[in-house]
């Protein structure tokens, strides 16, 4: 009987080596026919030709074929080899995965390098910035008095200031936020006194009177003076300073700083009462006006009546009532230039805010 071959023309069974075994190089596809009963054939759990060190061993199971895990290592001595690149996805390194770059949000802008401002003439190396020196007066916070500075707003001894790098020196500058002035000696002090009836309007008396002095606090230890006089018979708002310079601007007649009344009289009130107190009435030291004139209140026999006038003659509102025949029942200061008396209550003493002190300056050219 003749010696069953394979396809290489190599025996087969009786020990010989077929396809796929070691001593064995077919050709890639290659194999030819399995022969029953062979090592190199498919015989129990055969492989396919070229896919290891053998062919298929006993149970199926290849040494050189596929590797622990289900990855090939590929072909062996006797199969076909691959010379491509492993795909990186087969392998274990793929299911690691880099930790998530964590969010960074965007860089706050940075602000523009201030121009130098040595050219300015206002500027002093060794004084304060502009901005903290205005934050500390009470205008505002620091960074809104910069916005204020950039949009040329402020002035420095009537110059106007763009620059936020200039530095001042606070005893001898002049600062205007908005045409308004900052005050900036902490040794000044303005007050607003809502005077009852009956108060002189003195820091003392000598007959024991009740006067002003009488109504500051004890931990108001400033010496300060009352601003102008209202007389013993006349409530309201009269002003408590020790800044000498305002208070003489504020009584002196050029710089006309209305004062506003309202005035209780008798009524009925006669038409044209108004218009002869604008127009001067006649009095002993010479004629007298009243700057507005305003009927604000009537009830059965009396007429409330407020006025505004910048006189600062002595009980000056009470003689122009007088002049027209109707004496003055009760008379109320409530303003003075822009300070406003407003809900303060009768016989207390508040400090004035820095705003308003700001407009009270302002209001005498200060």
């Amino acid at each position: 009987m003749a010696t069953p071959r394979s396809s290489s023309g190599r025996p087969g069974p009786g020990g010989r080596r077929g396809p796929g075994s070691q001593g064995g190089k077919p050709r890639s596809g290659q194999g030819g026919p399995s022969v029953p009963g062979g090592r190199g054939g498919t015989g129990r759990g055969a492989a396919p030709a070229g896919s290891g060190r053998g062919g298929a061993a006993k149970g199926g199971t290849v040494k050189g074929g596929a590797a622990k895990g289900g990855a090939a290592k590929g072909a062996g001595k006797g199969g076909t080899q691959d010379r491509g690149p492993r795909p990186f996805a087969s392998s274990e390194r793929s299911a690691r995965r880099m930790p998530a770059t964590p969010y960074r949000p965007p860089h706050r802008r940075r602000r523009p390098t201030n121009p130098p401002v040595d050219r300015l003439d206002q500027h002093d190396p060794d004084g304060v910035r502009l901005q903290k020196l205005m934050a500390q007066a009470g205008v505002a916070s620091r960074r809104v008095c910069e916005e204020m500075i950039e949009a040329g707003r402020v002035q420095v001894n009537g110059e106007t200031v763009t620059e936020l790098g200039i530095r001042v020196d606070p005893a001898t500058v002049e600062i205007h936020v908005d045409g308004v002035r900052v005050q900036l000696d902490e040794n000044l002090v303005y007050y607003a006194f809502n005077k009852p009836e009956g108060v002189l309007s003195t820091m003392e008396d000598p007959e024991g009177r009740p006067c002003v002095a009488d109504y500051l606090n004890q931990q108001k230890n400033e010496r300060v003076f009352h601003v102008g006089r209202l007389d013993v018979e006349t409530e309201g708002l009269l002003l408590l300073t020790n800044d000498g310079e305002l208070t003489n601007r504020l009584t002196h007649p050029s710089y006309e700083v209305p004062k506003t009344y309202l005035v209780q009289v008798r009524g009925p009130m006669e038409k044209g009462i108004g218009a002869a107190m604008k127009a001067g009435i006649q009095l002993e030291d010479g004629p007298a006006s009243v700057d507005s004139f305003r009927l604000v209140d009537s009830t059965p026999g009396h007429i409330l009546v407020e006025v505004v006038l910048h006189s600062g003659r002595n009980r000056i509102v009470r003689r122009l009532f007088d002049a027209v025949g109707h004496p003055v029942e009760k008379l109320v200061r409530t303003q003075v230039g822009p300070i406003r008396i407003g809900d303060q209550r009768q016989g207390t003493i508040r400090k004035l805010s820095r705003t308003e002190v700001g407009h009270l300056l302002a209001s005498v050219g200060m």
